[in-house]
Parts: structure tokens; C-alpha cells; sequence
């Protein structure tokens, strides 16, 4: 069967010269590789490091290239400016890695944070990708969020705020939407949603997620949506609780079940 007429004319109309999704997941596996690299026993040496930093400036820019008819600067000076704050960005993971540590009894260094938390990966992902968001990069943001989402079952949006020392624990089945913000030190669990009410097109612009502030704990299976929702500092939410308006700061919110234990 000859290549169908039709389709061909519908694909070369439909053409996107847009990224590709592969080379975007190279380039993220690329930069965390450098900022945590597996050097072993070599050591590290600074000719290498230098090398690596300019190919990682050459391989955004041209992620960038394909994105040039939705942007208003050059690829080059976009890669100037995100790589200039990489350094801010690789000194706030490593300190998160340590809270991680802090945090969970079963970490017993930083190296197996990074290494092996699903939670820590999802969050250095975001951190990368909140940053293009904020410089108003198009499309690259989700594609680099949702590869984190493919690899550990979060999804944090690349517009959500988030502050300093977030740590999150197993983490499957999170979803963080685009305007939620989050204070610091905040903990949550698996299976957490913070999200909007109800999905229309016409909130585009508006707050559809809820506000978290500083030292709130949400543990598995909570739900709490709105963007007029605030849970306020140093409160606790317990498991599988359902949240749709405000709770005051210092409060402990709790779903109360009855459990039958029967003995056969």
C-alpha cells in the first residue's frame, strides 16, 4: 500500500518545529550526571568539568533552536541566563538533600538521597524546570517536568512555588498544580493532591491551587483544592483527608474512621 496522499498533506500542515522530547530527556539526564557526578575514585578535574559545562550550554541551545519562532530572545542569551544561576540552584539541592537526610530516619547519607529518593529526583527536576518557567520559556518547562513525572509518578507543575527545605516521602501519586504555593519546610506524602476545585478554560489566569505555608505536614492520601485555600503555618493534615476551605495556623486536621476489627 502506497504512503496515503491525505495523511501526508495533513502532516505537513500539522508540521510542529517543536523540541524533541528524547533530546530534552538527554539533556536533563546530562545536567544531573554533572551537578551529581559518579566520579569514584578518579576524582574530579576541572578541564573536565569546564568541557562538560560548555557541551551542556551547546546541547540547551540547541533544545532552544527548535523553540525560536515562540521566543523573543536568542538561544544563547537564554542559555547565558539559566546557566548563570545552575550554581544557586546545585548549592539549594544539596542542602535539601541533607533535609531529606534530617528528615527520614532511613536515609543514612546524602549520597543515598540522591541516588535513590524518588522524591529528591522529582523536586531537583522541578527546580531546573521552575527556572525556565519563571524566564518564560515555552513548552521546554512541561516537557522536563513530565519526564519526571514519567520516571517517579510525581507530577509537580514547573509553575508552582516552592520554597526552601520541601521534602516529600515515597511520593507516587502526587500532583502539585501550576499556581499552588508552598512555604518552607514543608513535608508531604504519597498519594497528596494539591489542586483546583473544577478545570475550565476561562481560570486560565487566575488561582486554582491551593497555598501551603511554612512547616505544614500532609501525610498520604490528602486532598486539598482551591486557590482561595490556605493551610496555615505549622499545621498538620492527617491521611485521607478532603479539603476544600482554609484551616488557621497551629491546627491538626484529621479524618475520623471507624475501624472494625472482628476476630474469625
Amino acid at each position: 500500500m502506497n504512503f496515503p496522499e491525505e495523511l501526508f498533506n495533513r502532516m505537513q500542515s500539522y508540521n510542529m518545529r517543536l523540541l524533541s522530547p528524547k533530546q530534552t530527556h538527554e539533556f536533563v539526564d546530562s545536567v544531573i550526571e554533572f551537578l551529581f557526578p559518579l566520579h569514584g575514585e578518579k576524582g574530579l578535574e576541572m578541564s573536565h568539568l569546564c568541557y562538560e559545562w560548555e557541551r551542556l550550554q551547546c546541547l540547551f541551545a540547541d533544545l532552544l533552536s527548535s523553540l525560536e519562532h515562540l521566543i523573543d530572545e536568542t538561544p544563547k542569551d537564554i542559555s547565558q541566563r539559566f546557566f548563570a544561576v545552575i550554581p544557586s540552584i546545585h548549592k539549594q539541592l544539596l542542602e535539601e538533600a541533607a533535609h531529606f537526610v534530617q528528615c527520614d530516619p532511613a536515609a543514612k547519607s546524602t549520597e543515598e538521597v540522591i541516588l535513590c529518593y524518588p522524591g529528591y529526583y522529582a523536586i531537583a527536576i522541578y527546580r531546573l524546570a521552575n527556572e525556565l518557567y519563571r524566564i518564560k520559556i515555552p513548552l521546554l518547562p512541561r516537557v522536563i517536568s513530565e519526564y519526571a513525572h514519567i520516571k517517579t509518578g510525581i507530577d509537580i507543575h514547573p509553575g508552582a512555588t516552592i520554597g526552601k527545605n520541601f521534602y516529600i516521602d515515597h511520593g507516587t501519586g502526587i500532583v502539585i498544580g501550576e499556581t499552588t504555593e508552598i512555604g518552607d519546610n514543608v513535608k508531604i506524602y504519597q498519594g497528596v493532591t494539591l489542586g483546583a476545585m473544577y478545570v475550565e478554560k476561562k481560570l486560565q489566569n487566575t488561582k486554582r491551587h491551593p497555598t501551603i505555608e511554612d512547616n505544614v505536614i500532609i501525610y498520604a492520601g490528602s486532598t486539598i483544592l482551591g486557590g482561595n485555600t490556605v493551610i496555615g503555618r505549622n499545621t498538620v493534615v492527617g491521611g485521607n483527608v478532603w479539603l476544600t476551605e482554609s484551616v488557621a495556623p497551629n491546627s491538626v486536621v484529621y479524618h475520623k474512621a471507624n475501624v472494625v476489627i472482628k476476630n474469625n
